[in-house]
């Protein structure tokens, strides 16, 4: 697998840390997930619970093996400083400066271990005004923008509807991280990788920043419609909504010939994207004229035949029973020993030579931290066992 041999130290909780360190563990890279003896990783405790074990937890930590160990414990930091000198990444997102404390930073570790690779995610970065406060997505959100422009016009603020900021950082964290590995293979030398919730969330402006750079316009929220297209947004349709993308000259024509819209196709001001855009009011109310008196499957038949982008808009239900994903084999089920299968989300990566691993479910608390210490040549005593 593309990272069979890289052993990665996760340190963390919640989403940023544990789901970076998921996406390494799918491509092939050994987790050992290190969590504090008795609760373990505060998601273990989030319902629902199937069979007496967290159902986010089973998801979110796949692939991975559990070694339970008190860092504030002189003996047990002494055990983790052995692990981490045989490993190629730590990945941690407790608040900065929590690591250091303990004698665990990257300044500790990679005098240890020059080749190690240190990954950091925090809501504020590492350094900076914002470093000392707490930050969790919603503040990320929040202060990165993103929330000032999701929802309705003259509604009250709306965060997106996943962590978007945390799931963000986690994916450049494995980016990074896969990026300083491959840098290593040239240097030999580890480094230290900081990512922060507020600059991941920041990242994913790009038409904001485009209108605001260009022109000075402060974006705001649109709804479900884009910021620069047109149509390109959910309509009503005779049962529900339904996304449209007709946002080219070639797909606007196509789209209102298959819709029967051969006023509107001719009406001036809806000839260019710029005048759509003026009047989009309008627009849209000559679009659902016509489409709120017709099925979501009609629509979507008309224009998938015409070949214009579209699609229905799917609650969680529909999305994990869609026969279309089922097709593609990408819901998955991994053995547990003590719950049996557990349904998983499949990684979107699809490599050709080198799929990614599907193995274990999240794994039980500690099931491996005497394997793991002995392995490493960690010789404990009975008392801290």
């Amino acid at each position: 697998m593309p990272l069979s041999g890289i052993t990665v130290i996760e340190v963390g909780s919640f989403i940023a840390a544990p789901f970076a360190a998921m996406q390494l563990a799918d491509l092939g890279a050994r987790v050992l997930k290190i969590e504090p003896p008795g609760r373990g990783d505060f998601v273990r405790e989030n319902a629902p619970f199937v069979g007496g074990e967290s159902s986010s937890f089973l998801r979110l930590n796949r692939n991975k093996e559990s070694v339970t160990l008190d860092l504030k414990s002189p003996e047990d930091a002494d055990a983790f400083r052995r692990l981490v000198a045989g490993a190629d990444v730590l990945i941690e997102n407790l608040r900065p400066g929590a690591m250091q404390r303990m004698s665990l930073g990257y300044d500790d570790l990679s005098t240890e271990n020059p080749r190690l690779i240190y990954a950091s995610a925090s809501g504020w970065g590492q350094d900076g005004p914002l470093a000392d406060l707490p930050g969790l997505d919603i503040m990320a959100q929040a202060r990165s923008g993103l929330m000032s422009v999701t929802g309705f016009p003259d509604a009250g603020p709306a965060k997106v509807g996943v962590p978007v900021c945390d799931l963000t950082s986690a994916l450049y964290v494995a980016l990074g991280v896969v990026a300083a590995l491959r840098e290593r293979d040239r240097s030999g030398r580890g480094q230290h990788l900081d990512v922060s919730l507020l600059e991941s969330g920041v990242s994913l402006a790009v038409w904001e920043a485009g209108r605001y750079f260009g022109d000075g316009t402060v974006p705001g929220p649109q709804g479900s419609a884009h910021q620069s297209q047109a149509p390109y947004q959910a309509v009503t349709s005779a049962d529900g909504h339904v996304t449209i993308g007709a946002n080219t000259p070639g797909l606007w024509a196509a789209f209102c010939e298959a819709l029967g819209l051969d006023d509107i196709r001719d009406d001036a001001r809806f000839a260019h994207n710029s005048g759509r855009m003026e009047n989009r009011d309008a627009l849209i109310a000559e679009i659902e004229r016509v489409t709120s008196r017709m099925p979501t499957s009609i629509i979507i038949e008309a224009l998938a035949t015409a070949g214009v982008p579209c699609a229905p808009i799917h609650r969680y239900d529909e999305v994990f029973s869609d026969p279309a994903l089922d097709a593609r084999d990408f819901f998955w089920d991994a053995p547990h020993p003590t719950v049996g299968g557990v349904r998983q989300i499949g990684s979107p990566m699809r490599l050709s030579r080198t799929p990614v691993r599907r193995d274990n479910a999240g794994p039980l608390l500690g099931d491996a931290t005497e394997r793991v210490l002995a392995e490493f040549g960690v010789e404990r005593t009975e008392e801290s066992r």
